[in-house]
């Protein structure tokens, strides 16, 4: 079963296979969520200060009844927080928030601030110093891994110029309809987990044709299709939902999809409308 399976991080740290996204769901039911997700199996929960339900998320954690050492939790550092000093607080903002002793995976949510985030600025400096505030935090004991969200090859290549710890994931948009090979491997190459959020387009991949008919041949919904595509490219799928029924769905994905129904998967049109979601810069629009 999925639930029960890990990758293993650079550093030994295993991660499981399939996480719980949280974005989008509030604090109060976010503590349900993961007491609901536990409860299933679930054993890696995703959150990030941007979603601003950090404090719930933690509450589930204690509530859920495991043992701390037993369910991994990812956070990120805001988008916005591109100097050391910052970046200190920030991290430790996080854990007070979380009501947590440590945090298993922490990353840098965003190369660019998200107002930003379509400008040419790369803020180099800002990422490196970002970066070493991660670093200290891991060397601390305060976070068992350390990785970056929504980096292209270039915004990684200026972290490993100065880097004593290299970055030992890259979360980003990848689904069916929108497979970033390049840089799927160029990270696979340098030993960086992909994690791969928004794994059902959120929602828009229900609708496509083409995806509808290869997910009813192998008799699975098409989200259960959308995750495992996910881990068959050797990607850490975080599907999001508040919904145990759709959390059960989506962990029920023990069957394999063929070589020639990958490649027809991999070669699905590109998905450039995300309909509600289109203002969020990851899916190409612009915050206001």
């Amino acid at each position: 079963m999925i639930l029960d399976e890990n990758y293993i991080l650079p550093n030994g740290v295993k991660i499981p296979k399939l996480g719980l996204g949280t974005w989008f769901i509030s604090n109060d039911d976010a503590v349900q969520a993961v007491k609901d997700a536990a409860d299933l199996g679930y054993r890696h929960i995703d959150t990030a200060q941007a979603y601003q339900n950090e404090n719930g998320v933690g509450k589930g954690v204690l509530a859920s009844g495991l043992k701390r050492s037993d369910i991994f939790v990812t956070t990120k550092l805001a988008a916005e927080v591109k100097s050391y000093a910052e970046a200190v607080a920030s991290i430790d903002g996080s854990l007070k928030t979380l009501g947590l002793d440590y945090i298993d995976l922490m990353i840098i949510h965003s190369p660019k601030p998200w107002m930003e985030f379509h400008e040419s600025n790369a803020y180099k400096e800002g990422n490196s110093e970002a970066w070493r505030a991660l670093e200290d935090a891991y060397k601390a004991g305060k976070l068992r891994a350390i990785g970056v969200s929504n980096f292209e090859q270039a915004d990684i290549e200026n972290i490993l110029e100065t880097c004593t710890v290299k970055p030992m994931v890259n979360q980003i948009l990848a689904h069916i309809g929108k497979t970033p090979t390049a840089l799927i491997q160029y990270c696979q190459e340098q030993n960086i987990l992909v994690e791969a959020y928004s794994p059902i387009a959120h929602g828009v991949l229900m609708h496509n044709e083409e995806v509808l008919a290869v997910a009813k041949k192998y008799d699975v919904s098409v989200p259960q299709l959308s995750i495992r595509y996910i881990l068959q490219l050797g990607l850490l799928p975080l599907p999001k939902t508040a919904n145990p029924v759709h959390m059960k769905n989506n962990a029920d994905v023990d069957f394999v999809i063929s070589d020639s129904d990958m490649e027809i998967l991999k070669n699905v049109e590109e998905i450039t409308d995300y309909g509600d979601a289109n203002m969020m810069p990851v899916f190409g629009g612009k915050l206001s």
